[in-house]
């Protein structure tokens, strides 16, 4: 066992790890921040993306002692400060971005690392970028939709094009 220290949306955290312990499974089962998804355990499905140093990356495709000293990001630190979901959160929420939700966290961290990279993306440049996140529910219309509504376009002229 070896010890691993982080700083996990904003808070210190630390703790005892196998050298193949996952990091989604240190998130998930150690510090129980259960809102990362773990969809295939392949990196295929996106469920699990989370951010670690400000990048985007597939938490079950790294191991925990890989993230030493690193500041990681979950779906649980995109709210507010209050609590309230994030302005990308309350876009899903208000376009309907989910259905079964399982998919969702992993979409809202992709959108987040989009958003950050390219503030006003086309439909087509979010279709891109989301290649990467797996949705079997929704089509990915609607979570189009609501990445186009958390970067300020107009969805509905967005759409009309």
């Amino acid at each position: 066992m070896a010890q691993v220290s982080m700083t996990v949306n904003g808070m210190r955290v630390s703790g005892e790890v196998e050298g193949r312990t996952l990091l989604s499974t240190f998130l998930r089962d150690t510090l129980e921040l259960t809102g990362t998804h773990v969809g295939c355990d392949t990196g295929q499905c996106g469920a699990c993306t989370i951010h670690v140093d400000g990048v985007s990356v597939k938490s079950c495709n790294m191991f925990a002692l890989e993230a030493e000293g690193a500041e990681v990001t979950t779906i649980e630190g995109m709210a507010n400060a209050d609590g309230s979901l994030g302005t990308i959160q309350q876009a899903f929420q208000d376009h309907h971005g989910l259905q079964c939700g399982f998919c969702t966290p992993g979409m809202v961290m992709a959108a987040a690392a989009l958003l950050k990279e390219n503030p006003k993306p086309s439909e087509a440049e979010i279709r891109t970028y989301l290649s990467g996140n797996l949705c079997r529910c929704t089509g990915y219309h609607n979570i189009v939709k609501a990445i186009l509504a958390a970067s300020g376009q107009d969805v509905a002229k967005e759409f009309a094009a």
